[in-house]
């Protein structure tokens, strides 16, 4: 199954720049001895009746005469004869009337065995890890990090990307925070609280912490900057789709510094802290850990943003705090907000 991701940016060029790397990131060509041909040629050179051919990479296969030869790949197989031989690549096998039989230990430590019968091109790796087993530190084709990743569909708008996130239910939604109409926080959130299968992964050129704590606050499963390589990228939605969490390792670098400096000392009682806060301002501080903008707490409190402002300083002054990131970071510390809340 392809892992399928909604792309969500205002720019149709990043869009577009995204949507290449991540579809190059397809499942590699099949190993050696891995698939058969139309003709029922094994990709080892090896035809179902016996006959000997020649595969793709050069390895040679036998002929219902027994003779064992080894190709340009280093790979010997064995005929009716029952003879068997070793390639230079260390890879023995044993025919049945030119078919492929138990395989033996490669130069990469991975042994495979031949689906048994008639070889009809198939291998089966003993470990299960991927077709025709895998390379010398290498993994096989089929493990998760070959999963093809599909565009199952893309928009420059956040308020049709919620609509779109409910309709194809991708594995992974990439958005940027500055959107027209619903901006990143805003989509990550809706998609969060509609408990859609659906994991968020914030891809934005704003790094900034309080952005950063936003979008751990509103739901989203990883943060990382565009300017990140693309092998970064498909690892960060392979990792999010998966069920974990990224953050770019120098923006976390950060995050971990300001936990540290909010966290309180052992001595100190962390509910305690909001003792000092009257009723108003701790709902205020609710709504800033969650993610929410001066603006949008004005309005869901039906206040002036100056009034929000007030109250916002007003936290930071009595609990002695330097922004409105360490704010967030305190509020989760002591219970006032729990994550998934």
């Amino acid at each position: 199954m392809p892992l399928r991701v909604l792309l969500v940016d205002a720019a149709p060029m990043q869009r577009s720049g995204l949507r290449a790397a991540l579809t190059a990131a397809r499942r590699p060509t099949p190993a050696f001895g891995d698939g058969a041909g139309a003709d029922g040629t094994g990709a080892d050179g090896t035809s179902a009746d016996g006959t000997s051919g020649t595969g793709a990479d050069g390895t040679s296969g036998t002929g219902a005469g027994g003779t064992s030869g080894t190709g340009a790949g280093g790979t010997s197989g064995t005929g009716a004869g029952g003879t068997s031989g070793t390639g230079a690549g260390g890879t023995s096998g044993t025919g049945a009337g030119g078919t492929s039989g138990t395989g033996g230990t490669g130069a990469g430590g991975t042994r495979s065995a031949g689906s048994g019968g008639a070889n009809d091109g198939r291998s089966r790796n003993a470990g299960g890890a991927g077709a025709g087993g895998a390379g010398a530190g290498g993994a096989g084709a089929g493990g998760a990090d070959d999963v093809e990743i599909v565009v199952a569909g893309e928009t420059g708008d956040g308020g049709e990307a919620v609509e779109l996130a409910r309709r194809l239910l991708p594995d992974v939604l990439i958005t940027d925070l500055v959107l027209p109409r619903v901006d990143g926080l805003g989509v990550t959130r809706a998609v969060t609280e509609a408990g859609l299968p659906v994991r968020v992964l914030v891809l934005t050129a704003h790094d900034e912490d309080e952005h950063v704590l936003g979008a751990i606050a509103a739901g989203a499963g990883g943060f990382i900057r565009k300017d990140a390589p693309a092998a970064e990228l498909v690892a960060a939605v392979r990792t999010v789709a998966a069920g974990g969490a990224v953050i770019t390792p120098a923006v976390l670098a950060r995050i971990l510094t300001r936990v540290a400096e909010a966290l309180p000392a052992p001595e100190t009682t962390t509910t305690s802290k909001l003792d000092a806060l009257t009723e108003r301002e701790r709902e205020v501080l609710v709504y800033v850990a969650r993610g929410h903008s001066n603006a949008e707490i004005a309005a869901a409190l039906q206040v002036s943003e100056t009034t929000i402002k007030t109250h916002v300083g007003h936290v930071l002054t009595k609990l002695r705090l330097r922004d409105r990131t360490q704010a967030v970071v305190l509020a989760y510390e002591t219970g006032l907000v729990k994550p998934g809340a």
